[in-house]
Protein backbone atom coordinates (compact mmCIF):
# COMPACT_ATOMS: atom_id res chain seq x y z
CA UNK A 1 0.00 0.00 0.00
CA UNK A 2 1.24 3.49 -0.86
CA UNK A 3 0.60 5.76 2.12
CA UNK A 4 2.68 8.86 1.43
CA UNK A 5 2.52 11.68 -1.08
CA UNK A 6 4.90 14.58 -1.69
CA UNK A 7 3.93 17.94 -3.16
CA UNK A 8 7.03 19.77 -4.44
CA UNK A 9 6.65 23.42 -5.44
CA UNK A 10 6.35 24.23 -9.15
CA UNK A 11 9.68 24.08 -11.00
CA UNK A 12 8.68 26.08 -14.06
CA UNK A 13 5.84 28.34 -15.02
CA UNK A 14 4.88 27.69 -18.63
CA UNK A 15 3.30 31.02 -19.33
CA UNK A 16 3.00 31.75 -15.64
CA UNK A 17 -0.02 33.02 -13.81
CA UNK A 18 1.92 33.20 -10.55
CA UNK A 19 1.57 36.14 -8.20
CA UNK A 20 4.94 37.29 -6.91
CA UNK A 21 5.42 36.45 -3.27
CA UNK A 22 2.66 33.86 -3.18
CA UNK A 23 2.20 30.27 -4.28
CA UNK A 24 0.21 29.52 -7.40
CA UNK A 25 -1.05 26.36 -5.70
CA UNK A 26 -3.44 28.45 -3.58
CA UNK A 27 -5.02 30.17 -6.56
CA UNK A 28 -8.63 28.93 -6.75
CA UNK A 29 -10.11 26.87 -9.52
CA UNK A 30 -13.78 27.67 -9.02
CA UNK A 31 -14.33 27.14 -5.29
CA UNK A 32 -11.06 25.68 -3.97
CA UNK A 33 -7.33 26.12 -4.54
CA UNK A 34 -5.21 23.96 -6.81
CA UNK A 35 -3.41 22.33 -3.90
CA UNK A 36 -6.67 20.99 -2.49
CA UNK A 37 -7.53 19.20 -5.74
CA UNK A 38 -4.13 17.51 -5.52
CA UNK A 39 -4.52 16.52 -1.88
CA UNK A 40 -7.96 15.07 -2.58
CA UNK A 41 -6.49 13.07 -5.48
CA UNK A 42 -3.83 11.67 -3.14
CA UNK A 43 -6.47 10.78 -0.56
CA UNK A 44 -8.50 8.94 -3.21
CA UNK A 45 -5.39 6.85 -3.94
CA UNK A 46 -5.06 5.90 -0.26
CA UNK A 47 -2.23 8.33 0.55
CA UNK A 48 -2.86 9.96 3.92
CA UNK A 49 0.65 11.13 4.84
CA UNK A 50 1.14 14.36 2.90
CA UNK A 51 4.35 16.45 2.72
CA UNK A 52 4.06 19.84 1.03
CA UNK A 53 7.33 21.57 0.16
CA UNK A 54 6.93 25.33 0.11
CA UNK A 55 9.11 28.41 0.17
CA UNK A 56 10.13 30.41 3.22
CA UNK A 57 7.86 33.33 3.97
CA UNK A 58 4.97 31.89 1.97
CA UNK A 59 2.24 31.32 4.53
CA UNK A 60 -0.70 30.88 2.19
CA UNK A 61 -0.41 27.08 1.99
CA UNK A 62 -0.01 26.70 5.74
CA UNK A 63 -2.90 29.06 6.43
CA UNK A 64 -5.17 27.22 4.00
CA UNK A 65 -4.72 23.86 5.70
CA UNK A 66 -4.85 25.30 9.20
CA UNK A 67 -8.09 25.14 11.17
CA UNK A 68 -9.89 28.46 11.59
CA UNK A 69 -11.86 27.82 14.74
CA UNK A 70 -13.28 31.34 14.77
CA UNK A 71 -14.61 31.09 11.21
CA UNK A 72 -16.03 27.59 11.68
CA UNK A 73 -17.80 28.71 14.86
CA UNK A 74 -19.14 31.80 13.09
CA UNK A 75 -20.70 29.92 10.16
CA UNK A 76 -21.92 26.93 12.15
CA UNK A 77 -25.16 28.59 13.19
CA UNK A 78 -25.92 31.06 10.43
CA UNK A 79 -27.15 28.80 7.64
CA UNK A 80 -23.80 28.59 5.86
CA UNK A 81 -22.78 25.42 7.65
CA UNK A 82 -23.91 23.38 4.65
CA UNK A 83 -20.72 24.35 2.83
CA UNK A 84 -18.76 22.18 5.25
CA UNK A 85 -21.06 19.16 5.27
CA UNK A 86 -20.13 15.83 3.73
CA UNK A 87 -16.52 14.73 3.84
CA UNK A 88 -14.32 16.55 6.32
CA UNK A 89 -11.90 19.01 4.71
CA UNK A 90 -8.45 17.65 3.79
CA UNK A 91 -6.71 19.07 6.86
CA UNK A 92 -8.94 16.84 9.03
CA UNK A 93 -8.23 13.67 7.01
CA UNK A 94 -4.46 13.69 6.49
CA UNK A 95 -1.19 13.72 8.39
CA UNK A 96 0.16 16.95 6.93
CA UNK A 97 3.72 18.26 6.97
CA UNK A 98 4.81 21.55 5.42
CA UNK A 99 8.53 22.01 4.81
CA UNK A 100 10.55 24.98 3.56
CA UNK A 101 14.00 23.96 2.24
CA UNK A 102 17.04 26.12 2.89
CA UNK A 103 17.89 26.53 -0.80
CA UNK A 104 16.66 25.71 -4.28
CA UNK A 105 18.77 23.27 -6.25
CA UNK A 106 16.14 21.89 -8.60
CA UNK A 107 13.37 19.32 -8.29
CA UNK A 108 15.62 16.43 -7.29
CA UNK A 109 16.49 17.64 -3.77
CA UNK A 110 12.85 18.38 -3.13
CA UNK A 111 12.30 14.65 -3.31
CA UNK A 112 15.51 13.48 -1.67
CA UNK A 113 15.27 15.40 1.61
CA UNK A 114 11.96 13.75 2.44
CA UNK A 115 13.39 10.28 2.93
CA UNK A 116 12.20 8.37 5.99
CA UNK A 117 15.09 5.98 6.67
CA UNK A 118 13.09 3.94 9.17
CA UNK A 119 10.28 3.10 6.76
CA UNK A 120 11.51 3.00 3.16
CA UNK A 121 8.40 2.62 1.04
CA UNK A 122 6.98 3.84 -2.26
CA UNK A 123 5.34 7.24 -2.35
CA UNK A 124 3.37 9.46 -4.70
CA UNK A 125 4.47 12.83 -6.06
CA UNK A 126 2.02 15.48 -7.25
CA UNK A 127 2.89 18.75 -8.95
CA UNK A 128 -0.20 20.71 -8.00
CA UNK A 129 -0.16 23.10 -10.95
CA UNK A 130 -0.89 20.08 -13.17
CA UNK A 131 -4.58 19.62 -12.39
CA UNK A 132 -5.69 16.14 -13.47
CA UNK A 133 -9.19 14.73 -13.84
CA UNK A 134 -9.52 10.96 -14.23
CA UNK A 135 -12.14 9.40 -16.49
CA UNK A 136 -13.38 7.13 -13.70
CA UNK A 137 -10.64 6.74 -11.12
CA UNK A 138 -8.39 9.69 -10.19
CA UNK A 139 -5.07 9.63 -12.03
CA UNK A 140 -2.94 8.84 -8.96
CA UNK A 141 -5.28 5.96 -8.08
CA UNK A 142 -4.88 4.59 -11.62
CA UNK A 143 -1.11 4.71 -11.18
CA UNK A 144 -1.29 3.02 -7.78
CA UNK A 145 -3.03 0.06 -9.43
CA UNK A 146 -0.14 -0.23 -11.90
CA UNK A 147 2.40 -0.04 -9.09
CA UNK A 148 0.66 -2.84 -7.21
CA UNK A 149 0.89 -5.02 -10.31
CA UNK A 150 4.52 -4.32 -11.32
CA UNK A 151 6.15 -2.97 -8.10
CA UNK A 152 8.29 -0.32 -9.79
CA UNK A 153 8.28 3.45 -10.30
CA UNK A 154 5.51 4.80 -12.52
CA UNK A 155 5.35 8.18 -14.28
CA UNK A 156 2.25 9.65 -15.89
CA UNK A 157 2.57 10.69 -19.54
CA UNK A 158 0.46 12.25 -22.25
CA UNK A 159 0.96 13.05 -25.91
CA UNK A 160 1.85 16.69 -26.55
CA UNK A 161 2.29 18.58 -29.82
CA UNK A 162 5.74 17.87 -31.23
CA UNK A 163 6.63 21.56 -31.21
CA UNK A 164 6.06 21.68 -27.43
CA UNK A 165 8.34 18.81 -26.36
CA UNK A 166 10.96 21.31 -25.16
CA UNK A 167 8.69 22.16 -22.23
CA UNK A 168 8.67 18.63 -20.76
CA UNK A 169 10.62 15.55 -19.88
CA UNK A 170 10.12 13.17 -22.81
CA UNK A 171 10.30 9.38 -22.68
CA UNK A 172 11.20 6.61 -25.10
CA UNK A 173 9.92 3.13 -24.39
CA UNK A 174 8.49 -0.16 -25.55
CA UNK A 175 4.81 -1.02 -25.06
CA UNK A 176 4.14 -3.42 -22.20
CA UNK A 177 0.36 -3.41 -22.35
CA UNK A 178 -2.23 -0.93 -23.54
CA UNK A 179 -1.22 2.55 -22.38
CA UNK A 180 1.85 1.33 -20.45
CA UNK A 181 5.45 1.60 -21.67
CA UNK A 182 8.72 0.24 -20.29
CA UNK A 183 10.96 3.30 -20.25
CA UNK A 184 14.28 3.00 -22.08
CA UNK A 185 15.25 6.67 -22.12
CA UNK A 186 14.22 10.06 -20.74
CA UNK A 187 15.31 13.45 -21.99
CA UNK A 188 14.64 16.67 -20.08
CA UNK A 189 13.21 19.40 -22.33
CA UNK A 190 14.74 18.29 -25.63
CA UNK A 191 14.47 20.27 -28.83
CA UNK A 192 11.92 18.86 -31.30
CA UNK A 193 14.81 17.48 -33.38
CA UNK A 194 16.29 15.62 -30.39
CA UNK A 195 13.08 14.32 -28.78
CA UNK A 196 12.73 10.51 -28.81
CA UNK A 197 8.91 10.82 -28.90
CA UNK A 198 6.15 13.24 -28.03
CA UNK A 199 5.18 11.36 -24.85
CA UNK A 200 5.64 13.91 -22.10
CA UNK A 201 5.97 13.31 -18.37
CA UNK A 202 3.40 15.31 -16.41
CA UNK A 203 3.20 16.06 -12.71
CA UNK A 204 2.23 12.65 -11.33
CA UNK A 205 4.74 10.03 -10.15
CA UNK A 206 4.86 6.97 -7.97
CA UNK A 207 8.47 6.39 -6.90
CA UNK A 208 10.14 3.47 -5.18
CA UNK A 209 12.45 4.33 -2.25
CA UNK A 210 15.68 3.43 -4.08
CA UNK A 211 15.22 6.70 -6.00
CA UNK A 212 16.81 8.48 -3.01
CA UNK A 213 20.10 6.61 -3.34
CA UNK A 214 20.08 7.31 -7.08
CA UNK A 215 19.45 11.01 -6.50
CA UNK A 216 22.46 11.23 -4.22
CA UNK A 217 24.75 9.98 -6.97
CA UNK A 218 23.10 11.87 -9.82
CA UNK A 219 25.09 14.88 -11.07
CA UNK A 220 23.35 18.17 -11.90
CA UNK A 221 21.71 18.13 -15.31
CA UNK A 222 20.17 20.76 -17.53
CA UNK A 223 20.59 24.34 -16.24
CA UNK A 224 22.83 23.02 -13.44
CA UNK A 225 19.86 21.57 -11.56
CA UNK A 226 19.43 18.08 -10.18
CA UNK A 227 16.59 16.66 -12.27
CA UNK A 228 14.29 13.86 -11.18
CA UNK A 229 14.20 12.88 -14.85
CA UNK A 230 17.92 12.06 -14.75
CA UNK A 231 17.47 9.91 -11.64
CA UNK A 232 14.54 8.09 -13.21
CA UNK A 233 16.61 7.42 -16.32
CA UNK A 234 19.21 5.72 -14.12
CA UNK A 235 16.50 3.80 -12.30
CA UNK A 236 15.11 2.61 -15.64
CA UNK A 237 18.56 1.41 -16.73
CA UNK A 238 19.21 -0.44 -13.45
CA UNK A 239 15.72 -1.86 -12.99
CA UNK A 240 12.38 -0.84 -14.46
CA UNK A 241 10.35 2.36 -14.74
CA UNK A 242 6.94 2.40 -16.36
CA UNK A 243 5.26 5.28 -18.18
CA UNK A 244 1.48 5.34 -18.12
CA UNK A 245 -0.83 7.18 -20.51
CA UNK A 246 -3.47 7.97 -17.95
CA UNK A 247 -7.18 7.92 -18.66
CA UNK A 248 -8.39 11.44 -18.14
CA UNK A 249 -7.48 15.02 -18.74
CA UNK A 250 -4.76 17.40 -17.57
CA UNK A 251 -4.89 21.16 -17.23
CA UNK A 252 -1.60 23.06 -17.13
CA UNK A 253 -2.58 25.61 -14.50
CA UNK A 254 0.94 27.04 -14.44
CA UNK A 255 -0.10 29.08 -17.48
CA UNK A 256 -2.98 31.48 -18.01
CA UNK A 257 -4.61 29.47 -20.80
CA UNK A 258 -4.66 26.24 -18.80
CA UNK A 259 -5.85 28.02 -15.67
CA UNK A 260 -8.82 29.58 -17.50
CA UNK A 261 -9.56 26.30 -19.30
CA UNK A 262 -9.66 24.43 -15.97
CA UNK A 263 -11.91 27.07 -14.39
CA UNK A 264 -14.36 26.84 -17.29
CA UNK A 265 -14.32 23.03 -17.18
CA UNK A 266 -15.11 22.84 -13.47
CA UNK A 267 -17.73 25.56 -13.81
CA UNK A 268 -19.53 23.52 -16.45
CA UNK A 269 -19.35 20.47 -14.16
CA UNK A 270 -20.73 22.56 -11.30
CA UNK A 271 -23.62 23.81 -13.42
CA UNK A 272 -24.44 20.29 -14.59
CA UNK A 273 -24.67 18.97 -11.03
CA UNK A 274 -26.61 22.02 -9.79
CA UNK A 275 -29.38 21.67 -12.37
Amino acid sequence: MIRKCLFPPPVTARGSCRHQGDAKEVMPILNKPLIEYGVEEALAAGMHYIAIVTGRGKRALEDHFDISYELEHQISGNGQGKVSRGHPPPHQRVHLLLHAPDRDEGPGPRHSHRRDPDRPEPFGVVLADDLCVGDRDPVLAQMAQIYRKYRCSVVAIEQVPHEEVDKYGIIAGAPLEEGIFVVSDMVEKPSPDEAPSNLAIIGRYILTPDIFDILRRTPPGKNGELQITDALKTQAAEGMVLAYRFKGRRFDCGGVDGFVEATNYFYQRYKATAE
